[in-house]
């Protein structure tokens, strides 16, 4: 099993559809006894959060979001925890909206502390 996500900053590698979570989003998880949650912000997030289970190297969690603009969304994601050669973490996420359509998946990676 890769390691902890406590304390782990995480940025996504590419930019989602206009107006979602994109490279200046910055998620900071945190991981107890099985429970993942994290806060997120950035972009065109005003303020995220998710919450939800880790079994392994998957990961299972809901998540909410406020935008710019006042909207808020909410929606479902899987996600694999991989170990990156350089000792990095990074999410591989399937996710799906459960307050609006769409669907998809995208890549998060641990930033380093100059990346924050």
């Amino acid at each position: 099993m890769a390691r902890s996500l406590d304390g782990l900053v995480l940025a996504p590698v590419a930019d989602q559809a206009p107006g979602q979570v994109g490279t200046r989003t910055r998620f900071t998880y945190h991981e107890r006894q099985g429970e993942i949650w994290a806060e997120y912000t950035g972009g065109d997030v005003v303020r995220g959060h998710l919450v939800g289970t880790r079994k392994g190297d998957r990961l299972d969690f809901r998540y909410v979001q406020l935008k710019q603009d006042g909207t808020t969304s909410s929606g479902h994601c899987v996600s694999s925890v991989v170990e990156l050669p350089d000792g990095r973490v990074r999410l591989e996420e399937t996710w799906e909206w459960e307050s609006q359509q769409g669907d998809g998946t995208s890549v998060v990676e641990q930033v380093t502390a100059h990346e924050h």
